[in-house]
């Protein structure tokens, strides 16, 4: 399950690959980890009709019978479409997409005695560049840390697929859907369930590579 992705790119960048009008997140960071519950960009369609960055939280509301305690961790990944809890966020208005770089998924292979599992990095080629992942989002008002209280955020959460021939040998359960091109991320944000649900597909092997993880631009470094 990927639950930490990293955005190494430029706001103007994504504001032109997705011919979106307005930044509303205010972000343009030169890097930026992202992990469950955190805020990062997402690219949608506004209520004026027009697309904006707008900034949400990471993790979909939980179905009910999922919930432990009294607050909601929230789901960052969504596979099973049919379910009837994620049906209502299916139809172009719970649509978003979410601009990355480079996800990383859990590699236990590779873990040594007495260590934390390690992460494997992906990557369109060595170069990152900005792709996006197939995503939704929704307005949420309920309690995600207890000591917060309850409060009102926009959330979001993106689909996950069967995994491809590069991921699947450090991670057999799944992979993120990966939107490459303007047409898919067009075709996303506007088109009707029927004429998108396509999208839900690994990434052919030849568009993704193993890389690196991320290196911190050199001012954090010196911090």
């Amino acid at each position: 399950m990927c639950n930490l992705y990293n955005l190494t790119t430029t706001r103007d960048a994504v504001l032109e690959f997705t011919k979106a009008l307005a930044d509303k997140a205010g972000w343009n960071e030169p890097s930026l980890d992202v992990y469950p519950n955190t805020l990062a960009p997402i690219v949608r369609v506004g209520a004026d009709g027009q697309r904006e960055i707008a900034n949400a939280t990471w993790g979909m509301p939980t179905p009910p019978a999922y919930i432990k305690g009294n607050y909601d961790p929230g789901v960052t990944n969504i596979r099973n479409v049919n379910s009837p809890h994620w049906r209502r966020w299916l139809g172009p208005t719970s649509r978003c997409v979410v601009p990355f770089t480079s996800f990383a998924e859990p590699d236990p292979a590779s873990k040594v005695p007495g260590g934390r599992v390690p992460n494997a990095w992906f990557a369109r080629d060595a170069d990152r560049p900005l792709m996006f992942f197939a995503g939704f989002w929704t307005p949420w008002k309920g309690v995600k840390k207890v000591r917060d209280g309850e409060r009102e955020f926009e959330l979001y959460g993106f689909l996950t697929t069967a995994p491809n021939e590069i991921v699947a040998p450090i991670h057999q359960k799944a992979m993120p859907a990966i939107l490459t091109t303007l047409e898919e991320v067009d075709l996303w944000l506007t088109a009707e369930w029927d004429e998108v649900k396509h999208l839900q597909r690994p990434l052919p092997g030849n568009m993704l590579v193993v890389v690196e993880p991320p290196t911190k631009p050199k001012d954090d470094l010196l911090l």
